[in-house]
């Protein structure tokens, strides 16, 4: 059989793992733990709409130096909401970032995982 054949049944994926992607696509760029994000994912008229919920280092990474943490969370959205329709395949109609909090860098407990302030 070649992979272009029709297999019969169906394929589906579940809003908790377009979640847990949209949770490690944000961990990366903003470069916070995945476990302090919160994802919530809406229908918007037949697309999807991200909201993060997150943390934001003080020290900024790399790929956003020198910048506001405004700065940073509306220049980084962009970036997860191409790469989660890059690796779901799902149409994104927005994401939508909400700075709960800092992390400072420099790990209190030894697990990686930052230290959160606010």
């Amino acid at each position: 059989m070649t992979a272009s054949a029709q297999l019969p049944g169906h394929t589906r994926v579940t809003t908790q793992a377009l979640a847990s992607a949209a949770r490690v696509i944000a961990a990366e760029l903003f470069a916070v733990p995945a476990a302090r994000i919160h994802v919530d994912l809406d229908d918007d008229y037949g697309d999807l709409s991200i909201a993060l919920s997150l943390p934001l280092p003080l020290t900024p990474p790399a790929s956003t130096p020198g910048m506001s943490v405004w700065d940073r969370a509306v220049t980084v959205r962009d970036a997860v909401r191409q790469r989660f329709v890059h690796v779901t395949g799902s149409q994104v109609s927005r994401v939508d970032v909400r700075v709960t909090g800092v992390v400072i860098d420099g790990v209190a407990d030894g697990r990686g995982a930052g230290r959160r302030v606010a």
